[in-house]
């Protein structure tokens, strides 16, 4: 009885080992298995500063922090460069009050002369029909003394021959005088005028020399301008460089490697951080020649990271590279000679991750893939 059960186990034993050696080798027909698997990236990117170098005061992040785009990662002592904003900030103010001074008295100019020549024109106005009110007056007068000459020389003639009284010729003579005084006051009067004529002719002039000092101010007011607006940029780019003194990250990402410490002096465009994007993360493998055969871009693969034992991922294969790794190595093998030994070539298969906990992965990993051949 006992041994008929002893065989009974060694039969079932076999029968469990010939199902696990079945499937085993049914799966080693089906897949193709490799160690030389590599957690890789299409896109590490090295971030530095941006037109800006000093020591580096502070870092937000460490190596495998996640970050994401525009997150301040590093930041420089901004000191130097908040000294030079704070005296363009001096100088345009200064120049901005000189600038509205000078407006100032520009407005105030224009106002009075503005303000002089309505003057002078109501007084040149005035002056022109008081002219030619004396004018006229004047030739009234010219015209009763043209006649009361004639009349005196008639006068005379009769008086000499006592065919008219003397009175009425003295009469004559001081009508003559009367008017004669007053023609003589009224040209006084005229004189006058014209001199205040000249006058108010020269305050034109000097209406037209204040004009012309308005030009020269309108002239240091756009320079002042111009000095200002180039000053306005020069502030904006110094702001701008301060903005500089904060490294952010350009994408959304993880921290691949950290290259300076705090305290350091960096320089612009010297790599600070490696950084590489979250959804761009890839297996590749480096698949023997021998085991090329049977897997296709699309094929399924099983990916198992040794830091990872218990984590499932699943991916596909989406590229098969049509040349060796080799040939890509920076001292290629030199076979002219005629010395060669036989290897298998390895050929570099990517493979997409579209299952597992991607954010779990790291750039340089390891582990294992098995590859579903057609």
């Amino acid at each position: 009885m006992k041994n008929k059960i002893g065989i009974i186990v060694v039969l079932i034993l076999i029968a469990v080992f010939a199902v696990i050696a079945f499937k085993w080798i049914k799966h080693r027909m089906e897949y193709v298995i490799t160690d030389a698997v590599f957690v890789e990236t299409n896109n590490l990117s090295n971030i530095s500063f941006k037109r800006v170098s000093g020591k580096i005061i502070k870092f937000y992040k460490k190596e495998g922090d996640k970050v994401k785009k525009g997150e301040i990662l590093a930041k420089i002592d901004p000191k130097d460069y908040v000294l030079q904003l704070e005296k363009i900030k001096k100088e345009i103010n200064s120049l901005i009050f000189k600038k509205q001074a000078l407006e100032e008295k520009k407005d105030r100019i224009n106002k009075q002369i503005d303000k002089n020549i309505q003057i002078v024109k109501i007084s040149l106005k005035e002056n022109k029909k008081l002219q030619d009110s004396l004018l006229s007056q004047i030739k009234g007068i010219d015209s009763r003394l043209s006649q009361l000459k004639k009349d005196r020389e008639r006068f005379l003639n009769l008086v000499n021959k006592d065919l008219a009284p003397r009175r009425k010729l003295e009469e004559i003579e001081t009508n003559i005088d009367v008017l004669s005084s007053q023609k003589e006051a009224l040209l006084a009067k005229l004189e006058q005028l014209k001199l205040q004529k000249q006058s108010l002719n020269e305050k034109v002039k000097l209406t037209k020399i204040k004009k012309l000092q308005i030009k020269e101010i309108e002239s240091e007011i756009s320079s002042l301008s111009s000095k200002i607006n180039s000053l306005r940029k020069s502030k904006e780019d110094i702001e701008n460089l301060i903005e500089y003194t904060k490294l952010r990250a350009p994408f959304d990402g993880v921290i691949a490697k950290r290259f300076k410490s705090v305290g350091e002096i960096v320089s612009s465009g010297v790599p600070v951080f490696a950084i590489y994007p979250l959804n761009d993360i890839y297996i590749k493998v480096l698949l023997e020649e021998t085991k090329l055969k049977g897997v296709k871009i699309g094929n399924k693969a099983i990916i198992h990271i040794d830091a990872y034992p218990d984590e499932y991922f699943e991916g596909v294969v989406y590229e098969i590279s049509p040349a060796a790794a080799s040939k890509f190595a920076l001292v290629p093998r030199d076979i002219t000679a005629g010395e060669f030994t036989k290897v298998a070539q390895r050929i570099p298969v990517k493979i997409k991750i579209i299952r597992g906990k991607i954010e779990l992965l790291k750039v340089g990993m390891g582990g294992e893939v098995e590859i579903e051949k057609k």
